[in-house]
């Protein structure tokens, strides 16, 4: 959420705590938090893995924490926002077939890219390295 104490992305930059733009975010919050548990995390795991071997993307490195996804993919003949919206669906269809019915996506993402062989071996280190800390 923006202005959380761990900092926050916006515009591909990470910010820094800011408690008046939380709580203003939080006002405006439609539904209830997510938090994903365990078996969530794996379950929404699993579903954008499938998806992603289903349509022949690669996926170099994934992490579902209870609250956010990272993931690091290769070039797709899709656009960026057809990926991220093909795989919150599909992990909102597997969780809805584990009895969940809360809204768990908010809209938009962030999204980096790597030019460099180093930019995408330190993306997947960040990646793989990340939880919910």
């Amino acid at each position: 959420m923006q202005g959380d104490k761990r900092g926050y992305v916006k515009n591909a930059k990470t910010l820094a705590q800011n408690d008046k733009l939380k709580s203003a975010n939080q006002r405006q919050q439609k539904y209830p938090m997510v938090k994903l548990n365990s078996e969530q995390k794996q379950i929404v795991q699993d579903s954008i893995v499938e998806e992603a071997r289903r349509i022949n993307h690669e996926i170099f490195a994934i992490t579902v924490c209870s609250n956010h996804v990272h993931i690091v993919a290769g070039v797709s003949e899709e656009s960026i926002e057809q990926a991220v919206h093909r795989y919150k669906y599909s992990a909102t269809l597997a969780l809805r077939k584990f009895g969940s019915q809360c809204k768990i996506w908010s809209k938009g993402f962030d999204k980096r890219f790597c030019f460099t062989d180093k930019e995408l071996e330190g993306k997947i280190r960040y990646v793989q390295g990340h939880n919910d800390g």
